[in-house]
């Protein structure tokens, strides 16, 4: 039998029309596309399969004889298109319930039949709380003819109470969106809160409903602001400071001042105007020109990754854990889909963050074009693409209406463990095009992938909830190699072999060939967090929920008869495998100039940092100042990845952590003859500082976002700004990011202590610079990778993870809890 969906069939039937089954075209009725295919024995029977598209299909069976032609209609497949379209309609009817639920927030749907309630029952008591408003309604209804007087009013009191209701609730969105706007809380000094302020949490908490949704709170958070000229120009200069002599500093200066008097404000003018229009002014562009605009390769580049559990592996069954984990994450999809997913709130508290970039984490797919990328978002999907031995395999995850159970999953990625054929010419190293020069790709895609099967098999890879690699390789930390263990780790799941993951899936997901996994994320629709967040309710789900039986298997069992995977079809033409492999051997050049160090600090963690009453962050931060300074003897521009998702549609800023509180520590700890006393003062005052820095960047007071917009505008202009110009063309020799664990019920480390992610990284930003990411684990543990290029001849990632460790350690012990710590 042939099962092929109508679209799919007529573009294999044009790619392969004199194929060994000789599939011919049939008819078109009615604007649906039939296919018949005809298989031709010794007794002359016939099977025809006819498939329509829109879901749906129509399929039969019949024989020719003699007597004539016997017809029977497929009553299973009939079923499974039924169950299929009925899971649609539940998708379509629960999202429009979604949409009303979370339109009508902070109020419920409920909260209408309580003020139609109290309305009607204060009109039969002879008391008109319109103020005379139902009656007008009542007097210019223009169907008062076809009701008796008793309808009118009623269905003027409807009328009343609805607009009454609507008009609450817009009420209740403005106090909750002004609210939202004041941020004076975050400024003040940490265990000490204000009457004031626990009077605005006292507000907010009643005003913010009961129940959210995940987008609940979308259209009462406030707009992020456009900082003053003045003071964006004040927080770069005092930023710049520390890295210039006095005479580099005076030009910048004056260029500063030239900028801020001349071009400055019209530019403004046009970015106030925008604030007021869009709703993020910053968003839309950073998206376009940061990420959907670059030409060079997204891997390495703007990929990142994230790692499995440190010690644990669940078990060691491959196509067990794929099954689990996979399982997790279409479960974890379900609830995105169904927004029952608990909005973000700034943590311990009651402030929402927004949840915006939730939206596109499945289904989502980085679309190449020659100038500029697009993001191509589906709605749903209904299989997976698997990645084995070179092959391509579509996986169904919903069979009749339903999703597949761990264990019927396992069975699936275990037959195609199994499968020994070959990959098809060109098929094994394809996905090298995704991780090459954007433009190559582009280019090959609109030449070789525009019709026939090649286009199919693109359009699976594309619509798929994402993208799974079953990794033939052995990775995670070994007990007789930690080191080399995790950094060959880190390294195989940023860039794997160039062409076993697809970067321009929203994400792509490995299993590793001993069950443990890993993730890689492409950057564009999302930061960071949002795949943290996916990825801890995957692992507890995993874990905590599926678990596996004493053979390590998925529990349960299987239920009917599933269709097995499905091979993708390819026809690589010479000149498309020629592409391949230029995109191959850039990927190969980029991958194997990537130094990695990827190291767990275990003398001590969050605890002891807060008994230094200091900031764990502000600590770290001014640690990788102090290592830097021992690497390479200068101070560098510094970026710290900080979110605006205070506001609406918010993602990023920057910190300069590089500051000259900063320098002025760490200019101390490298004089010998300075007390440790005074290092202390100047290592507090470099803390506050950076905590200060921290809270301006969240609360849209930040620079580098508002410099870039500015730039932008001035692009558009067509104007030229040498002080913009010089600004955004300083490189980041140390990027660093921290990984925050936001759902830390999930994880019970008391008790189940080994259970401890080790976090994830990305790649260095400048060829002759660092990237740092870092995840703070519990109270003792930080888990660090650190990232450089192997062509930067000043870098080495061993050498500055061993400088970082040891600049952690020397801060510890200028506190008395960290002198007694040496004592011990």
């Amino acid at each position: 039998m042939c099962r092929l969906a109508g679209k799919e069939a007529v573009e294999l039937l044009r790619a392969r029309p004199n194929c060994k089954s000789e599939c011919s075209k049939a008819f078109i009725k009615r604007g649906k596309k039939l296919l018949f295919h005809r298989q031709l024995g010794k007794q002359g029977g016939l099977c025809i399969f006819i498939m329509a598209e829109a879901h749906q299909a129509v399929a039969f069976q019949f024989t020719v004889t003699p007597e004539g032609i016997d017809l029977q209609l497929s009553q299973g497949v009939l079923k499974q298109i039924y169950l299929s379209g009925l899971r649609s309609w539940k998708k379509k009817f629960a999202r429009l319930k979604n949409t009303f639920v979370t339109g009508v927030y902070p109020a419920s749907p409920s909260s209408w039949l309580f003020v139609v309630i109290t309305i009607m029952a204060t009109m039969y008591a002879r008391v008109d709380p319109s103020m005379g408003m139902i009656g007008k309604i009542k007097e210019h209804m223009p169907v008062s003819t076809y009701f008796s007087h008793q309808g009118q009013s009623i269905l003027s009191a409807l009328l009343f109470s609805t607009g009454l209701w609507l008009a609450l609730i817009l009420t209740m969105r403005f106090i909750l969106k002004q609210l939202l706007s004041y941020h004076g809380w975050m400024f003040e000094q940490h265990g000490h809160m204000s009457v004031s302020t626990k009077l605005w949490l006292f507000m907010v908490k009643i005003f913010s409903g009961r129940k959210p949704m995940l987008y609940s709170f979308q259209a009462c958070l406030p707009r992020l602001p456009v900082p003053s000229i003045k003071g964006t120009m004040q927080r770069y200069l005092e930023s710049v400071k520390p890295l210039m002599d006095d005479e580099q500093f005076k030009r910048m200066t004056a260029l500063a001042k030239d900028f801020e008097v001349n071009l400055a404000p019209r530019l403004q003018w046009y970015l106030r105007l925008k604030s007021w229009w869009a709703s993020n002014y910053v968003s839309d562009w950073w998206e376009e020109y940061i990420y959907l605009r670059g030409r060079s390769p997204i891997m390495v580049n703007s990929n990142y990754y994230a790692m499995d559990f440190l010690y644990v592996t669940p078990t060691p069954i491959q196509a067990a854990r794929a099954g689990n984990t996979v399982h997790a994450l279409l479960l974890y999809r379900r609830k995105l889909s169904k927004e029952e997913i608990e909005p973000n709130r700034v943590p311990g508290s009651i402030i929402p963050l927004c949840s915006a970039q939730w939206e596109r984490s499945f289904n989502t797919t980085r679309i190449p074009r020659e100038e500029t990328d697009v993001i191509q978002h589906y709605t749903d999907s209904e299989h997976i693409v698997v990645y084995h031995r070179g092959r391509y395999f579509r996986v169904w995850v919903y069979v009749g209406g339903r999703l597949l159970k761990p264990r019927e999953l396992e069975v699936q990625f275990q037959r195609i463990l199994d499968d020994d054929s070959p990959p098809q010419p060109g098929e094994e190293k394809l996905a090298a095009l995704t991780a090459g020069d954007r433009t190559i790709w582009a280019k090959a895609r609109k030449s070789f992938f525009k019709r026939g099967k090649n286009r199919v098999a693109l359009d699976m890879v594309e619509k798929a909830a994402f993208f799974l690699t079953l990794d033939d390789s052995e990775q995670g930390l070994r007990n007789e190699d930690p080191v080399a263990s995790l950094d060959a780790y880190a390294k195989s799941l940023l860039h794997g072999k160039c062409y076993d993951r697809w970067f321009d899936k929203s994400f792509t997901f490995i299993v590793f060939k001993n069950g443990k996994v890993g993730l890689n994320a492409e950057h564009s629709w999302a930061d960071a967090p949002i795949i943290g967040h996916l990825w801890e309710s995957v692992l507890a789900t995993d874990c905590f929920q599926l678990g596996y039986n004493t053979e390590g298997h998925c529990k349960g069992e299987t239920d009917g008869i599933q269709p097995a995977p499905q091979r993708l079809q390819w026809d690589i033409s010479n000149e498309c495998q020629d592409e391949i492999n230029c995109s191959l051997d850039v990927a190969k050049a980029l991958a194997d100039d990537v130094d990695f160090h990827v190291f767990p600090f275990n003398d001590f963690g969050k605890g002891q940092i807060k008994k230094c009453k200091t900031s764990p962050d502000a600590f770290i931060q001014i640690a990788l100042q102090l290592a830097h300074y021992r690497d390479k003897r200068k101070f560098c521009l510094t970026y710290e990845a900080s979110m605006t998702r205070l506001f609406r549609e918010g993602r990023t800023e920057t910190v300069r952590s590089c500051t000259v509180e900063s320098s002025n520590f760490v200019l101390a700890m490298m004089d010998p003859s300075q007390k440790n006393e005074d290092r202390l003062k100047l290592f507090k005052v470099a803390a506050d500082k950076h905590q200060m820095l921290y809270r301006n960047a969240m609360t849209g007071s930040g620079i580098d976002r508002h410099l870039f917009c500015l730039y932008v505008v001035s692009k558009y202009l067509q104007v030229d700004s040498p002080f913009l110009k010089e600004v955004l063309s300083e490189p980041w020799r140390l990027s660093t990011s921290q990984t925050p664990v936001q759902q830390i019920k999930l994880f019970d480390l008391v008790n189940y202590p080994e259970y401890i992610s080790c976090g994830g990284g990305f790649g260095p930003v400048a060829d002759d610079g660092y990237g740092v990411s870092y995840i703070i684990v519990g109270e003792d543990l930080i888990n660090f990778h650190v990232s450089c290029k192997f062509s930067g001849h000043q870098t080495d990632a061993h050498r500055f993870g061993s400088n970082i460790r040891s600049a952690l350690k020397d801060i510890l012990a200028l506190f008395p809890v960290g002198k007694s710590n040496q004592k011990k």
